[in-house]
């Protein structure tokens, strides 16, 4: 269970697949080494499923599915946020979601 909130997102997500947003720290290392330069930081988009966000989360749905999966941003990461296999469980959301 997320220690960050209590919304029903946040358990769907965890249900999916291991989902750790809030050992994000925000300080947005992980957009700095981005092949792609996506507009929408990681931490931002995490914030919005950690917080139950389910209309933002959908909104991004572009920047989640234009990942590479290529694991650039884990490798500067300080806090070792698993943000690869968030996105992963993102997609895997919004696609059940009919997105």
């Amino acid at each position: 269970m997320s220690t960050l909130v209590s919304s029903g997102m946040i358990h769907q997500l965890e249900a999916i697949g291991p989902f750790d947003a809030e050992a994000c720290m925000n300080c947005g290392v992980c957009t700095a080494t981005c092949p792609l330069g996506v507009d929408l930081l990681p931490r931002r988009l995490f914030r919005y499923a950690a917080l139950g966000l389910e209309d933002r989360v959908i909104q991004s749905s572009q920047a989640i599915f234009s990942c590479l999966l290529c694991r650039a941003c884990e490798a500067s990461c300080p806090a070792g946020v698993h943000i690869t296999e968030n996105m992963r469980v993102l997609r895997h959301w919004l696609l059940q979601e009919g997105f």
